[in-house]
């Protein structure tokens, strides 16, 4: 899956270093070589008149220091480099450096977005220690937003639910998925969505896995649920469509094990489909 590489340590201070991986977006884009997806050397970054103040500490990958920052006007950019979404690179980049990319992109748009106090519009500076901004009027502190989503696969004998969702980029059938509200915990969200997306109840949720997902800044919590009552009733400004899978149908393709999503479906697919 997308997700950090376990050889990581996170920094919260600057580290010199003469090579650095640096990790510099645009519109959510990531500037690479498009020869190999190389990350920009020294070079390239003195040729973009790059602002190392304001580059920001991410961490160590094996003995190499990883620093994000970003443009807020598209550079020209020197022959052979180019803009890149993260989605673009999943088939292409190393699978380490995308992870840390994924990090970096989201590192990097918190910096951006909290130069100065959503409070007071004060300028902000970096508490020392931690990943925070705090504001030098009125001393407010702005943490990077993580904003978590339930996913539940709902089985139902030897059959599961899928779903299409109406602004999925995919438009494959996935597990049932939606944003906490705030003040709730993730079994009531569950149920929550079950019921207004499809129309069911659920009980016995269990816990598979989690995931950092940096669209732009969500934390993926996965489970899986029990079919309780109720028919399938969509909600049309949400689902396109969604019914049960099971044993004698036609499963949806295999996708790559990128998300959190395609290996919680994978762990209940039956053999052959």
């Amino acid at each position: 899956m997308l997700q950090t590489p376990a050889s990581f340590t996170p920094l919260f201070a600057p580290r010199p270093d003469p090579a650095p991986l640096s990790f510099l977006f645009h519109g959510g884009r990531l500037l690479v070589r498009e020869d190999g997806l190389a990350l920009p050397d020294a070079a390239t970054l003195d040729r973009l008149e790059v602002d190392r103040t304001r580059l920001q500490p991410v961490g160590l990958y094996g003995e190499r220091y990883c620093e994000a920052g970003w443009f807020d006007s598209e550079p020209a950019l020197p022959p052979g480099h180019a803009f890149r979404g993260l989605r673009s690179l999943f088939a292409g980049m190393d699978e380490g450096l995308l992870g840390l990319a994924a990090r970096a992109a989201q590192v990097a748009e918190w910096a951006r977005t909290h130069r100065f106090c959503g409070a007071c519009g004060s300028p902000t500076m970096l508490v020392a220690g931690e990943r925070c901004y705090k504001c030098v009027q009125c001393g407010h502190m702005a943490y990077p937003r993580i904003s978590p989503a339930m996913m539940v696969l709902i089985r139902n004998g030897e059959s599961v639910l899928l779903a299409m969702h109406l602004a999925s980029p995919t438009r494959r059938f996935v597990p049932l998925a939606g944003f906490l509200e705030a003040g709730e915990s993730v079994e009531e969200a569950i149920h929550r969505e079950v019921y207004e997306e499809v129309g069911l109840r659920v009980q016995n949720l269990r816990y598979f896995a989690s995931q950092s997902w940096p669209f732009p800044h969500s934390l993926m919590l996965a489970f899986t649920a029990d079919y309780l009552d109720g028919e399938i009733r969509v909600d049309a400004s949400e689902i396109a469509e969604a019914r049960w899978f099971g044993p004698d149908d036609e499963w949806p393709e295999r996708v790559p094990h990128i998300s959190v999503s395609s290996v919680l479906v994978d762990a209940h697919r039956p053999p052959g489909r």
